[in-house]
């Protein structure tokens, strides 16, 4: 097992683990063009005043909806060009996730990094197929998994010659529709890989509101402290113009209008963690 606690990545110029707060943040699912470069154009001026670095987030296929009837997204074919055009206007990296080994490479094409869902991380096949397109990966730990197995799925990246990897923490199954968070996972997985902590999907209530997931987003700030003061490298954090109407994850994603504030105190937190 590797033993990477000073490691350090990238995704596009943004860097992870160096002592530098990053974020990595947009709309759960690129709705359109327009929310995509609004929420990204918002982002990138908070974190330059911030100096934090920023990584555009937005999904273009949801292949774990809870139900068969919800809307999935764009799909790549659509998004792709819009990742391109955010990329380029905006000037920021772009993370999309993957669900199937065939949608690496193409998604590769316009993006810096890929995403491994929490679901499959421990999926051999789709770890290789996004290792092999030298991007970086975002591998979220299952809900399922305990902080020291994640080791596995990162020494699985690198061993096929990447090393831009990172971990998320995203909360563990506590059951009932219900996830919890062990922050003792954070220094726990930063042996292996920086961290992030996704602070949206934490408060998330998976099938909670039975077709579809609920979540109570006002508690994503708390935990985002709390996750810098455990350590994270960094934060994943959903968020939109107008949440509640929000074509998936309507209810764990925090308002646009909110993020300064919330990355102000978590910036505070985090540079307090590094003097202790």
């Amino acid at each position: 097992m590797t033993d990477n606690n000073d490691s350090a990545c990238s995704i596009g110029s943004v860097s992870f683990g160096s002592g530098r707060l990053a974020v990595i943040a947009g709309p759960c699912m690129a709705e359109s063009l327009q929310l995509c470069l609004e929420v990204a154009s918002e982002m990138a001026q908070i974190c330059r005043q911030l100096d934090i670095g920023y990584v555009f987030k937005a999904s273009f296929d949801k292949a774990n909806r809870t139900s068969s009837s919800s809307y999935r997204g764009p799909g790549l074919e659509t998004a792709g060009p819009w990742f391109e055009q955010v990329a380029r206007e905006i000037d920021v990296p772009i993370v999309t996730d993957i669900h199937d080994p065939s949608q690496a490479a193409p998604a590769a094409q316009v993006a810096d990094c890929l995403q491994i869902p929490a679901f499959l991380c421990r999926q051999t096949d789709l770890l290789l197929a996004a290792a092999d397109t030298g991007k970086t990966v975002n591998i979220k730990k299952g809900q399922f998994m305990a902080p020291w197995d994640m080791g596995q799925a990162v020494d699985k990246v690198r061993a096929a010659g990447n090393d831009n990897v990172l971990l998320t923490e995203r909360g563990t199954t506590f059951g009932y529709n219900r996830l919890v968070t062990d922050f003792r996972g954070i220094p726990q997985m930063r042996r292996f890989a920086p961290v992030v902590f996704d602070a949206t999907h934490s408060v998330q209530e998976p099938g909670g509101l039975g077709n579809a997931s609920g979540g109570k987003r006002e508690y994503a700030p708390l935990l985002a402290g709390a996750a810098m003061a455990a350590g994270a490298d960094a934060l994943f954090i959903e968020t939109h113009t107008d949440p509640d109407s929000a074509k998936s994850d309507a209810a764990s994603q925090v308002p646009l209008d909110e993020m300064s504030n919330l990355l102000r105190k978590c910036l505070a937190i985090y540079e307090i963690a590094r003097k202790t």
